[in-house]
């Protein structure tokens, strides 16, 4: 079943080099880290199992700014988040808030904006995901 503004893709490779490949796309755009949070170890802290369920925490303030220059409010859906996460089968998936949702959703009129961050977004998870080599 499809959630209304995530998009989801497969990725080539396990859940960590997912992970790390994500992080080296992110970089390499001249983007930031602001965190990582390793669901799977929280859970594993408690006492409890999860399937590797990993988010990063990533963006530009020149980037997320002009959003919020519109609506303020779009800063509780930024910067943005990318969820690397393995299901039942195995299979390492990718998926991630599309901008354009979060701006309709706090009506931020800022079309240019989120054609940026969606290209910016959409690139390091495909180089993320791919079968290319290349990192």
């Amino acid at each position: 079943m499809a959630t209304e503004g995530l998009t989801t893709l497969k990725s080539a490779h396990g859940a960590s080099e997912t992970m790390e490949r994500l992080k080296d796309a992110v970089r390499s755009k001249g983007m930031t880290i602001f965190a990582q949070i390793d669901h799977a170890a929280g859970a594993k802290e408690v006492g409890m199992s999860l399937r590797p369920t990993d988010l990063l925490i990533f963006g530009s303030p020149k980037g997320g700014t002009p959003l919020m220059q519109f609506v303020q409010t779009i800063g509780i859906d930024l910067p943005l988040k990318a969820l690397v996460w393995q299901d039942e089968a195995g299979v390492t998936w990718v998926s991630y808030n599309t901008p354009a949702w979060s701006a309709e959703r706090h009506r931020a009129n800022a079309p240019e904006a989120v054609r940026a961050m969606s290209a910016a977004i959409e690139a390091v998870v495909s180089a993320a995901t791919s079968a290319s080599s290349a990192r």
